[in-house]
């Protein structure tokens, strides 16, 4: 059976993987990186399948736990080799990858965690950072564990509204109020 599409040989395939890892900050699960490949409909699963074992043996990715990220060497090879990807299909990768490396680069920067004490009480500990450094560190004692998850949860999901509401609540003056 004719697969249609641009990519057919296994090069191609490995390029493209090198591509789009190339676009994620962070290590990705098996099943998103597969989604991300097949934007192409010339790919099939067994040789996609192959060229991913194949990047991993050869160093250029590296797997733990089924996520997968790219090396320095990879990044080299697909920084040399990149644009020979069809446009089009280098087009429709970024604009799959480009949501899932956003919500990526929020997650590092946004970390919520706690501590329970021997009394049960729990240290939340709530964090925003710009990338480089904290803009926001805050411990927060909780009354037991599922109060201390229902705050990181809820921190997690609204970090940059909670942080403006934090400063604007501290930088306003008292003739303002």
């Amino acid at each position: 059976m004719e697969r249609y599409g641009f990519i057919h040989e296994k090069l191609d395939i490995k390029i493209l993987i090198l591509f789009i890892l190339n676009e994620l900050p962070a290590p990705v699960d098996e099943l998103k990186l597969s989604e991300l490949v097949f934007c192409d409909d010339g790919i099939g699963y067994f040789d996609y399948s192959d060229c991913l074992a194949e990047l991993t043996d050869r160093g250029q990715i590296t797997e733990q736990d089924h996520r997968y990220q790219i090396t320095d060497l990879g990044r080299q090879n697909v920084e040399a080799v990149g644009s020979s990807i069809p446009y089009s299909v280098r087009s429709k990768a970024l604009k799959l990858t480009a949501p899932l490396a956003a919500q990526m680069r929020r997650a590092a920067m946004i970390t919520a965690s706690h501590e329970t004490d021997d009394d049960g009480l729990c240290t939340v500990h709530l964090s925003v950072s710009d990338g480089i450094s904290p803009i926001l560190d805050l411990q927060i004692l909780a009354a037991n564990e599922t109060a201390a998850q229902t705050m990181e949860t809820n921190f997690k999901s609204d970090a940059e509204s909670i942080y403006h509401k934090i400063v604007k609540i501290l930088t306003e003056s008292e003739e303002s109020k």
